[in-house]
């Protein structure tokens, strides 16, 4: 629990992705954009794996090592699975889909990215060559 308390956007964005996969989501103009769902999935899988690597990488104040770095990605992936297995198994307004798990892990690919890139960039910033 005490490690918890060093993660606030990232439990905010979890429970905000949980809620957003587990409700109906309201009929608007953006269900005829072709792929809105997936592109969807990338945003908030992205931002998520973002905002963990951010937390983390600012509570401890060193570098991020691989095997770190493969466990900031596979946390939300795994999250991800848990939530395409909850919506197939646990609702009946939504239904599981490998894609979405596919766009999942697409974009917790793409914010730990992000991330390592921003981490680069950062620890250049403080010592210059």
């Amino acid at each position: 629990m005490k490690r918890l308390k060093h993660y606030p956007f990232t439990l905010l964005l979890v429970a905000a992705v949980w809620y957003l996969s587990l409700f109906t989501p309201p009929k608007t103009q953006l269900d005829d954009v072709q792929f809105i769902d997936k592109w969807a999935h990338l945003l908030m899988y992205g931002s998520l794996t973002f905002v963990l690597w951010w937390e983390d990488s600012r509570t401890r104040k060193t570098p991020t090592t691989w095997k770190r770095a493969t466990l900031l990605f596979l946390y939300p992936v795994a999250m991800g699975g848990l939530v395409e297995l909850a919506q197939a198994y646990c609702t009946t307004n939504r239904s599981g889909d490998w894609l979405d798990f596919a766009a999942n892990a697409t974009g917790c690919l793409i914010g730990l990215g992000i991330g390592r890139a921003i981490e680069h960039l950062k620890k250049g910033r403080q010592h210059p060559r």
